[in-house]
């Protein structure tokens, strides 16, 4: 069954087009000649010449369609119409293997359509595979999260994949599958990532580890322990060692050098002889470890000076891989302890006899050379990835994509699980889809070849000569064509081919009957048993009001058909112009005002050049008369015929009531408006039923607002206001007037139309 319709680019119809939706079995479809109507039966019969426009098809399942429309007369309509094959009058045995087959294709059919209803649903995006579809929506929306948080640090590793959600996911799934890289933590693959996918990348330089094995061992010396002193065998040697002032007495010496022979401290005359003994006291081993202390010191000054230089350089150089605060407060240490090292060894210079003790550098030293060696190391995994930076790329990539895989285990896991499990019923449903449709290929081909043996178009023959007689076309009739008897021809009493000479309204009336019978049989032996939908566009133009009646009796004979179980027929579009037509064959007596829940209407108009479709929830075709004031109410009207919409309204109306001088109403109006309402009379004067106006061109929005108005004060001047006002919906009509007006309507003359 149709499900919807789009018209669109085709005839009247805009590009973007209009659409029918929600139909039904049976479709009424009313719109005036020229309005649309036979576009949309023509998209039924083929939608392949119409690219713009579409069918949905139930389970999108296409049906056999079969129209009824003027390029179904043309084309059939000739010398010769294709027979039409019917089951005839067989043995019981042969109908009812043939109602056996027809069973079981319908068997396998229902059941196809029920598999395919739990693959994908009626639409397609249900079932399981709407399920599938929607893991894989909400996979996409975990992964595109995954690619918004690491976006900023990972967007070279994301080359390629970070405009879309579904190319992100299919990258995330490709790489669970094959991904074996290793596991590294975030702060290390963002460390790797600034450096390896750093534009215009260079080698790095290692960093020259300052030598402390000259300070460590100036540092040792055991000059800084020993007492320096001079000898002790002389008679004044005891009274120095006593007083512990030789340092003083040897600074005392030098001075004494100066200012003999007085004392350079007590301005004393010395003797002589005890100047010598002083001197003697300071011998030569003395003065050896006195210079070996002024060696320590200014080997330890420069040794300290040349470590403190070293490391300076490195800090003034820089490097990616030397945190510059660790160093700097490494510096700050050593600077310190160098220093005070240096004050200590200073001192013993100035008091030799002193015993020194100075701070152990040893860790210190040895945390620098360790600080500086770690970036050594780096600086060679950096020449060595530099020298190596395409396969170290792609190793980084690598390890990108596992960190992201094994952020998201537990949720692609279970995304897994859920698809396996999914996957395996979608394969199942296929698997078993295939096998029924080579069943249901086998079942078809089998019904088709009980058909063959059994079909034949002569029924047909009978049947539709035998309705032509009853309905009193007797100067023709239908044969089959000479010895082809898969054709017919329309032939006079004496065997002449009639086609040419049949009127329009008898051509129109068999035209139809082969349709009719056509939707129970088929113009080939076999197909007559496949299901169809049925299109009748303008069945009745030119018949009169009986064949009429005959037309729509046999059409809600369709409609009955439709209804029946296991019917062919699955469902029915009717579009006419006719008003009374639609009014015949739509009648329902089970109808109570809201349409029935087998049924749609719709109106189909043209305003401004350009198709349109309106639905209704009702049948909106009633009378003429009510069609005409519905046009008034439209605020979508076309302003090119509304004026003669007027006209009718008013010749329909006054005509009925009688008694309505047109002049005297003309003259209750001035200026303008009496212009106005005089065009609108003008049917007195030449009962003009034109589509367009002839006392004005002009259709632009004021004047067709003028003619409104002037229509609207006919009636409050001639005491009618409120029938117009009932007719218009826009305040409540007394009973009495109602009363009045519904007596004089068109409605209780049976409907007849005043145009």
């Amino acid at each position: 069954m149709i499900e919807g319709i789009k018209i669109a680019g085709c005839a009247s119809y805009s590009a973007e087009g209009q659409s029918l939706g929600q139909l039904r079995k049976i479709n009424f479809i009313y719109g005036a000649n020229g309005s649309g109507k036979t576009s949309i039966s023509r998209v039924i019969a083929s939608p392949e010449d119409h690219p713009a426009c579409a069918i949905h098809w139930a389970n999108q399942q296409p049906l056999e369609c079969l129209i009824y429309n003027a390029d179904f007369v043309e084309r059939n309509f000739r010398s010769s119409l294709p027979g039409i094959f019917t089951l005839g009058e067989h043995d019981a045995t042969v109908q009812d293997q043939i109602e056996q087959a027809r069973s079981e294709v319908l068997d396998i059919e229902r059941d196809i359509t029920s598999r395919k209803s739990s693959l994908g649903g009626g639409d397609g995006a249900s079932g399981k595979l709407g399920e599938r579809s929607t893991l894989r929506e909400n996979i996409e929306n975990e992964c595109w999260k995954l690619r918004n948080r690491h976006d900023a640090d990972f967007q070279s590793a994301f080359t390629g994949v970070r405009g879309t959600k579904a190319s992100f996911c299919n990258r995330i799934l490709s790489e669970w599958a094959s991904n074996q890289a290793r596991v590294l933590p975030l702060y290390d693959l963002k460390k790797r990532v600034a450096i390896i996918f750093e534009k215009g990348l260079a080698r790095e330089n290692t960093v020259r580890v300052p030598e402390s094995a000259e300070l460590l061992r100036l540092q040792a010396l055991p000059i800084l322990t020993k007492k320096v002193v001079g000898r002790g065998d002389f008679d004044i040697a005891g009274l120095i060692d006593r007083l512990g002032n030789s340092d003083w007495i040897k600074q005392g010496v030098s001075y004494f050098e100066q200012s003999t022979p007085q004392c350079p401290f007590c301005q004393q005359d010395v003797d002589a002889d005890l100047a010598k003994r002083i001197g003697d006291y300071f011998d030569e081993a003395y003065d050896r470890d006195i210079t070996d202390i002024a060696r320590l010191v200014a080997g330890y000054e420069a040794a300290s000076a040349a470590y403190l230089q070293a490391l300076m350089s490195i800090l003034q150089d820089g490097s990616r891989y030397i945190d510059v605060d660790q160093l700097v407060g490494l510096v700050e240490r050593v600077t310190a302890r160098l220093a005070l090292n240096g004050q200590h060894i200073a001192r013993k210079q100035k008091e030799p006899s002193a015993v020194i003790t100075v701070e152990d550098n040893t860790d210190l030293f040895a945390e620098v050379g360790e600080f500086l060696k770690a970036a050594n190391t780096a600086v060679t995994e950096h020449n060595r990835a530099v020298n190596d930076i395409g396969n170290q790329k792609t190793m980084l990539t690598a390890e990108i994509w596992r960190f992201l895989l094994e952020e998201a285990k537990s949720t692609l896991d279970a995304y897994h699980a859920s698809k396996k499990s999914v996957d395996a019923a979608i394969s199942g449903i296929e698997m078993s889809l295939t096998t029924k449709r080579r069943d249901l290929a086998i079942a078809r081909q089998t019904l088709r070849d009980l058909e063959k043996g059994i079909t034949s178009v002569q029924p047909t023959v009978t049947e539709i000569n035998a309705l032509l007689a009853s309905f009193g076309f007797r100067g023709f009739k239908l044969a089959t064509a000479g010895d082809q008897e898969s054709l017919y021809e329309i032939v006079r009493l004496d065997g002449s081919n009639a086609v040419r000479t049949l009127s329009e309204g008898e051509t129109t009336f068999v035209s139809f009957l082969y349709f009719y019978h056509l939707i129970r049989g088929s113009v080939s032996e076999s197909g007559i048993t496949s299901n169809r939908v049925i299109v009748f566009d303008d069945p009745v133009s030119s018949l009169d009001s009986d064949i009429l009646f005959i037309v729509s009796s046999l059409i809600k004979r369709v409609f009955e058909l439709s209804h029946a179980r296991n019917s062919l027929i699955r469902q029915v579009f009717l579009l006419t112009h006719n008003i009374f037509f639609h009014k015949e064959v739509s009648f329902d007596p089970d109808r109570k005002g809201e349409r029935r829940a087998h049924e749609t209407f719709w109106i189909v108009k043209k305003i401004d050049d350009v198709s349109t479709l309106e639905s209704f929830d009702h049948n909106p075709i009633k009378t003429s008369y009510e069609l005409l004031w519905s046009e008034v109410r439209n605020q979508n009207r076309s302003n090119l015929t509304i004026r003669n919409t007027l006209r009718r309204i008013l010749e329909n109306y006054f005509k009925i009531l009688g008694n309505m001088n047109k002049d005297k109403i003309i003259e209750k109006f001035e200026g303008r408006d009496k212009v106005i309402c005089a065009s609108l009379f003008s049917w007195v004067n030449d009962g003009s039923h034109s589509t367009h106006d002839d006392l004005y061109v002009s259709s632009d929005a004021a004047t067709v607002d003028a003619n409104l108005g002037v229509f609207r004060r006919i009636f409050e001047a001639t005491g009618h206001g409120p029938h117009y006002h009932m007719m218009m919906g826009t305040e409540p009509v007394p009973i009495a007037v109602f009363a009045a007006t519904e007596i004089a309507s068109p409605v209780a003359r049976g409907g007849q139309d005043a145009a």
